[in-house]
This record gives structure tokens, C-alpha cells and sequence, in this order.
């Protein structure tokens, strides 16, 4: 099973190890195209703030993103499954997964970057600020240009595993697979049902969607599943008594469920 997540935009403060190696990394496909988007964001950081905050979406009182920005290539480094620190992050909890646990994340994850593509939990990168909504002289919208490149990446990673695809909006975008490649996807939506007027209704929550990614991650984890089929990871989730519906789906098209929940 390959388990696709998106970054966080917390991030920690600091790496603790030795500087970022580009060759070093995961997925050695994407050095190129990570060498293109990295000096393009140490470049644009140092030029004009105004110009720089703007491109990078950050506002007036976040010159201190950039100036960490244009020390990427000498910073110190940490594994990206320490750096990033969000929602999600919490509520998986890595530090705390017995070895074997560990040893699957280490494995199966693999966490979308508008600066990296994608890395896994034990890439060392330094903290950083670039978003897939970013637009860089040279590589353009990020977006756009991991479409270009991620595919046969993920495609090849992914393999004949199923997928558990829980990334959202535009980092979804950057892989998003059709035919064969695509069938073997399960995308997650989380949904919070509560009672109104005697009657249960049910809304997209986006707080606590992270929190939920992050738990069933974790439960799947610590359950040591291991899904051959799209059909075998809805069953791995039911077992872990998460209440799950199962959206009608295209030929060709990525499977979607809806995990419900109703504490968050």
C-alpha cells in the first residue's frame, strides 16, 4: 500500500543534522526538477520582498519565511516526517508508533511538497515556505508544473498496490491518475454527522479532516494492514470501526469513500 499525504504549513523551527544533499533524497527522478524549483526559491526569497511575499503567497509580517528561504541549500536538515508539524502530523504521531510501525511508515508514505514534489518520512529536508499554490520565476504555478512531472514518478512508486490518496485541493492535482493507475485509488473525504431538527446531517469539516487523516493513518498503521486490492483497503478501514461509505465511482477513475464521524 502506497499512502499519499499532503505537507503541513507547520513546519518546525529548525533541522538538527547535517545540510540538504538534493542526491540524497527519495524518488531520484525528481532531483532535477527539485534543483529547478529550489534555486528558483532561494533566488526569488532574496530579490525584492514585496515581489517575493506576493509570489509566494505569505503576507506583510512573514519576511522571516524568506530569509529562512534563502538559506535552504546550508540549513540545517531533519527527516521530513520531524519537520512537518501540523494537524495531521499531530494527530499521527510518529515518535510514538512501535518499530514496526515506524518501519511501515517509513515505507508506505509519501508526503506532496510544492518545493520537493513528494519525500518520504525519512528524506532530511530543511524547514522551508513554499506552497503548491507558489508561482516561481522559471517553473510558473508549482502546480502546474509537478502535473508535469509527478506522474510516471507516482505511478512507478505506487506500482500495482492499492493507493490510500488522502491529499487535498491542489496538491491532489499534481497526480491525478486515470485508467488502470486510477482504479487502484482510494481518495478519502471526511464528514462530520450531526443531529439538526431530529434529522442527521453531514458537512465537510477541514480542521478536523487533517485530525481524522492523521488517526486512520495511524490506525492502519499500528494494525499492520497490507491491502492487495482497493477492495481490501475499504475492508482494513471498516475493520478499524471507522464508518465508511463508499461513493459510486467512474470507470478509470479514482475510488472515493466518505469516513464519517461524529466527535471530532
Amino acid at each position: 500500500m502506497l499512502i499519499l499525504l499532503p505537507p503541513s504549513e507547520g513546519k518546525a523551527d529548525a533541522g538538527t543534522g547535517r545540510k540538504l544533499d538534493l542526491d540524497r533524497l527519495s524518488l531520484p527522478a525528481l532531483t532535477t526538477a527539485r534543483r529547478e524549483v529550489l534555486d528558483a526559491l532561494v533566488a526569488l526569497s532574496a530579490g525584492p520582498p514585496e515581489a517575493a511575499l506576493d509570489a509566494l503567497g505569505l503576507s506583510a509580517g512573514q519576511h522571516g519565511e524568506l530569509r529562512r528561504n534563502t538559506r535552504l541549500t546550508v540549513a540545517a536538515t531533519a527527516p521530513a516526517g520531524r519537520i512537518y508539524t501540523g494537524v495531521l502530523y499531530e494527530a499521527l504521531d510518529l515518535a510514538t508508533l512501535p518499530p514496526t510501525a515506524r518501519r511501515a511508515a517509513d515505507r508506505q508514505v509519501l508526503v506532496s511538497s510544492g518545493l520537493w514534489g513528494a519525500v518520504r518520512l525519512t528524506d532530511r529536508i530543511p524547514p522551508y515556505r513554499c506552497a503548491i499554490g507558489a508561482r516561481l520565476p522559471g517553473p510558473g504555478a508549482l502546480s502546474a508544473y509537478w502535473r508535469r512531472v509527478l506522474g510516471p514518478v507516482l505511478t512507478e512508486a505506487a506500482g500495482t498496490a492499492p493507493v490510500l490518496d488522502l491529499r487535498s485541493g491542489a496538491y491532489a492535482a499534481t497526480w491525478a491518475p486515470r485508467g488502470a493507475s486510477a482504479e487502484r485509488v482510494v481518495t478519502v473525504r471526511v464528514l462530520h454527522e450531526r443531529e439538526v431538527d431530529g434529522q442527521p446531517v453531514r458537512s465537510v469539516v477541514s480542521h478536523f479532516n487533517k485530525a481524522t487523516k492523521g488517526r486512520l493513518v495511524r490506525d492502519l498503521l499500528l494494525a499492520d494492514a497490507r491491502p492487495r486490492t482497493t477492495d481490501a483497503l475499504v475492508a482494513a478501514v471498516r475493520d478499524l470501526k471507522y464508518t465508511v461509505c463508499e461513493q459510486p465511482g467512474a470507470p478509470g477513475r479514482p475510488g472515493q469513500i466518505d469516513v464519517v464521524v461524529s466527535e471530532l
